[in-house]
């Protein structure tokens, strides 16, 4: 059945802000979001420590400025794709701690998720410094 348009619909308090009240309020629940991943999330800090450490090696090899994004970019995509899993993660342990297969394949598809991005930096790095390290 679908809602009467009509009739008043039920607004989350947390969407109550608008403009620049909004725009900060977001900017501190993201920094929050950060905080409690790195706190909370082992393989956050890990891949945050790859990421570190992939910039640096980004920033002393010879390639083009767009080749250094893109090495950068798919390592910062890894650690986002991570942010939404531990997200799956925490929305699953919220509803139910207790054995379920559908509970299961969320956090196994969210883990998959990580995998192919891990998998993608690599190539990336893999197809850009393959000429440097190999020619």
């Amino acid at each position: 059945m679908k809602p009467d348009p009509s009739l008043p619909q039920p607004i989350s308090e947390f969407k109550s802000k608008s403009g620049l009240r909004r725009i900060l309020s977001a900017f501190g629940y993201s920094i929050e979001g950060f905080k409690t991943a790195w706190r909370g999330e082992h393989a956050f800090r890990q891949e945050v420590m790859l990421v570190a450490a992939a910039v640096i090696v980004a920033f002393l090899v010879p390639v083009a400025p767009w080749e250094r994004l893109l090495l950068i970019g798919v390592f910062v995509l890894v650690l986002i794709v991570e942010l939404i899993n531990s997200a799956i993660e925490a929305v699953v342990d919220r509803v139910s701690l207790e054995r379920n297969p559908l509970s299961k394949n969320a956090k196994d598809f969210g883990s998959a998720a990580v995998l192919l991005t891990l998998l993608l930096a690599g190539a990336t790095w893999l197809v850009i410094l393959w000429p440097l390290v190999f020619s």
